[in-house]
């Protein structure tokens, strides 16, 4: 386990306990929330789901804590800096905002001995799969996460809620191959007769 990874370990702590004083609603996201439930260890920043209408006070409570607030052109999370370490607050993930639903479906864990809201696997999992684009589509990232979380995340709720993704569809059939997902003898059913919507072609500049 690297430094970078116990001083980020330290951040979520930090974050998370301040989120909670605040009573305010949060799910630990992103790779920290696989890690919690199983995953590679992750070396990169902290991810929180909260509500849009809870930002800014979650903003506040971590200026109290020290933290360095900066909202970026993105208008999808705000970002808060514990010195050089990241920590993203989301509150809208692949055009989808974040719910009281999603939230109350997060599982209370333990993690690096905080007790803290944990996405649940399937969101998380259905997260990943619609960030697949023609920019970023590396299937090999999301197998470890895909071979940790099996058991525990809802592969019929992830099939429906990813349905219009044609690269989500093609990472499931190689799921399915590779044994880590139940099979799904037809995945075309939870659309009907209807095949995935074609990739658009990319336009290059000439």
């Amino acid at each position: 386990m690297s430094a970078e990874h116990d001083a980020l370990l330290e951040t979520l702590k930090r974050v998370a306990v301040a989120l909670k004083r605040a009573q305010i609603p949060f799910a630990l996201a992103g790779s920290y929330a696989v890690y919690a439930r199983g995953g590679p260890h992750p070396e990169h920043d902290v991810d929180f789901f909260l509500q849009e209408q809870d930002v800014a006070e979650a903003a506040h409570a971590l200026g109290e804590l020290g933290l360095r607030i900066v909202h970026p052109p993105e208008d999808w999370l705000i970002k808060a800096y514990d010195s050089d370490r990241l920590v993203d607050l989301i509150f809208r993930a692949n055009g989808r905002p974040v719910t009281r639903e999603m939230l109350e479906q997060a599982e209370e864990m333990d993690v690096a001995s905080v007790r803290m809201s944990v996405l649940d696997a399937t969101d998380l999992m259905v997260g990943r799969l619609l960030a697949f684009s023609h920019h970023f589509c590396d299937f090999s990232a999301v197998l470890p996460m895909t071979r940790a979380m099996r058991e525990q995340v809802d592969w019929d709720r992830v099939r429906q809620q990813t349905a219009d993704s044609p690269f989500a569809y093609s990472f499931l059939v190689l799921a399915e191959r590779l044994g880590l997902v139940p099979e799904h003898t037809e995945l075309t059913s939870i659309r009907g007769d209807r095949k995935p919507r074609a990739v658009p072609e990319v336009e290059h500049a000439r």
